[in-house]
């Protein structure tokens, strides 16, 4: 009987009302996505509407068109808020993925597989740590009268706190502190993504020739790309949020950082200290277009949805 014939008989004979199994994994797979769904439109959809709305009107409800927009654009905190979010960014993205990916690859390539494990651990500890519970631990750190690294901090010329806190020096703080939190994860990630890069394409590199280095610069990190560009987005994500550090800082220093440095705290005290609710919606989605725009310019040029043809 050919194969065919066969599928005939099968079809046939099927009892009535039976459903195909992909029918039914389709169903489940809804069903799972179905809370996703509930969660993003309550906690994602519908309060970007919600500012979107207020940003668009004013406290009294009427609609106001671009104003607070242009209102808080005329703002002189606004630019240099985002100048700082500007420049903290570059610092954290560039360190984030160069070093992430440099210390993903070594621990690939040179640690012994049984070692490897505590060394993902090790990583991985500043990431459990809470944001406000990392900030106070790098408030000793960089105090010169309480670091344990008080002579760095001296050879930087750095011999107070508020030396420390100086404005220029802030996004470097600050880098530190969220490269210490956040690139642990990220390393496991990236070490997990390096796993799956089938043994025969390594052994294959190594039989042309190819040392460590051209490997990893050649066949691991182009093969990791998608990966890489994800960490960036959300890592980028996460910075256009930059709250909680600069705030401690603030609260900590006694004034000496501002309490406008990050647009997030500028439209916090746009809601909270002035009672303008709508002109902190406006900062806001102004924050949500510049992550958007980020987000799709490196989606567009990576092609991070793309499927690889088996």
């Amino acid at each position: 009987m050919t194969l065919l014939e066969t599928e005939r008989v099968a079809v046939s004979t099927r009892r009535p009302g039976t459903v195909p199994r992909r029918r039914g994994r389709s169903a489940a797979g809804c069903l799972f996505v179905a809370g996703y769904a509930l969660l993003l439109l309550a906690f994602g959809v519908f309060p970007t509407a919600y500012s979107l709305y207020l940003a668009m009107t004013n406290d009294r409800g009427q609609f106001t068109g671009l104003n607070q927009f242009v209102r808080v654009a005329q703002d002189y905190r606004f630019v240099p808020a985002f100048t700082h979010m500007l420049v903290y960014l570059v610092l954290w993205l560039v360190t984030l993925v160069v070093l992430v990916v440099l210390v993903a690859v070594v621990l690939r390539s040179r640690v012994r597989p049984g070692t490897s494990a505590l060394f993902r651990f090790l990583y991985y500890i500043p990431g459990a740590l809470a944001g406000v519970a990392s900030v106070l631990v790098w408030l000793f750190m960089l105090d010169p009268d309480l670091s344990p690294v008080s002579w760095l901090l001296d050879a930087l010329g750095m011999h107070t706190f508020a030396a420390v806190l100086a404005p220029g020096n802030l996004p470097l703080v600050l880098m530190l502190i969220a490269f210490w939190t956040g690139a642990g994860g990220w390393i496991v990630v990236m070490y997990g993504a390096l796993n799956n890069i089938p043994d025969e394409v390594l052994e294959a590199a190594r039989m042309d020739g190819a040392g460590p280095w051209r490997t990893a610069w050649h066949i691991q990190i182009p093969m990791i790309r998608q990966w890489i560009v994800y960490m960036t987005i959300m890592a980028f994500a996460t910075g256009t949020q930059l709250f909680v550090e600069p705030q401690l800082l603030q609260t900590a220093s006694l004034g000496r950082v501002s309490p406008t440095w990050s647009p997030n705290q500028l439209a916090y005290v746009y809601a909270f200290q002035q009672g303008d609710f709508n002109g902190a919606a406006a900062i806001s989605f102004c924050l949500l277009v510049v992550g958007l725009l980020a987000a799709g310019l490196l989606v567009a040029r990576s092609n991070l949805f793309t499927l690889d043809e088996k």
